[in-house]
């Protein structure tokens, strides 16, 4: 990790809910690099930002279905012109450039990402141009808070707002992980376990039973946010236990994970929870295949 990388994590360690706006003063100091910078920190999961669609472009899977019967198409007609608008371009289109009368911009991208998961077309993801907003993820959290060791070979000249913003979230996650081991011991403590031992007792079947049972208490109708089974389960799980064992219940075909489309409408914790993705949004949604 280079020095400017360090430091924008650690200009993160300063903002509200480790998030701000790319835009923002307090990351003016990287000029032009700071985007870089950002993709770099996101290749590594350390940081995740806002994406969209940049362009487009029909598939033959798209071009097929276009030329069956209207009344055999498998999709609705709003997503019907949507994909005749695409399929008119030769090549890549910009979601600016398809114009439907009566269909707004956010349900536009809706409709693309639809598509596109039904192999349909092929999007292009990039970082959002406006109003793009960057967020330290749980994996740059644990990796600051467990893993950093400074170089010795590198001597980055760092601030000490800089240093006091590192030794603050130093000492509120070392506090909260402290918290929760005291309260497994505590809670445990006429049948002592370890900590490894407490996460392995929680088995597959068992998170599955949980994911059904929130999702009935709450009516989340089949959809129900992951941040929801974290707070049930987080603790004795940990984050990546959790995760894996989510991605081992969809390889079984037990559940299905679905990506965030209105991060809007979620606080920042909240997406935060969700699974950050290399590209695209976090998987942020569970759906049992079976109700």
């Amino acid at each position: 990790m280079d020095t400017n990388q360090l430091k924008f994590l650690l200009m993160l360690l300063g903002c509200a809910n480790y998030r701000t706006g790319l835009s923002s003063n307090i990351l003016d100091g990287f000029k032009s690099e700071k985007n870089k910078i950002c993709r770099d920190l996101g290749e590594l999961e350390y940081v995740d930002y806002s994406r969209e669609v940049a362009t487009v472009k029909i598939l033959p899977a798209g071009q097929a279905l276009l030329k069956l019967d209207s009344t055999q198409l498998p999709i609705d007609n709003q997503e019907l012109k949507v994909l005749e608008k695409i399929s008119k371009s030769s090549g890549k289109i910009a979601p600016s450039e398809i114009k439907v009368s009566g269909l707004k911009s956010d349900e536009r991208d809706v409709i693309l990402k639809t598509l596109s998961e039904r192999g349909l077309i092929t999007a292009e993801i990039k970082m959002k141009r406006a109003k793009a907003e960057v967020w330290l993820t749980e994996r740059g959290i644990e990796f600051l808070r467990d893993e950093y060791v400074p170089n010795k070979g590198n001597k980055p000249v760092i601030s000490l707002d800089l240093l006091g913003n590192y030794v603050q979230f130093l000492r509120k996650n070392l506090r909260v992980k402290s918290e929760k081991v005291s309260t497994l011991v505590s809670d445990n403590s006429d049948n002592v376990e370890s900590y490894s031992d407490i996460n392995s007792n929680i088995s597959d079947e068992e998170i599955l039973e949980t994911i059904k049972k929130l999702d009935r208490e709450l009516g989340t109708e089949n959809y129900l946010p992951i941040f929801h089974l974290r707070q049930k389960l987080q603790p004795p799980l940990l984050r990546d236990d959790l995760d894996q064992a989510l991605y081992r219940l969809q390889k079984t075909d037990q559940i299905e994970l679905r990506g965030l489309i209105h991060a809007e409408v979620y606080t920042p914790d909240q997406v935060n929870a969700g699974i950050s993705q290399r590209s695209g949004s976090p998987l942020f949604f569970i759906q049992l295949t079976e109700n």
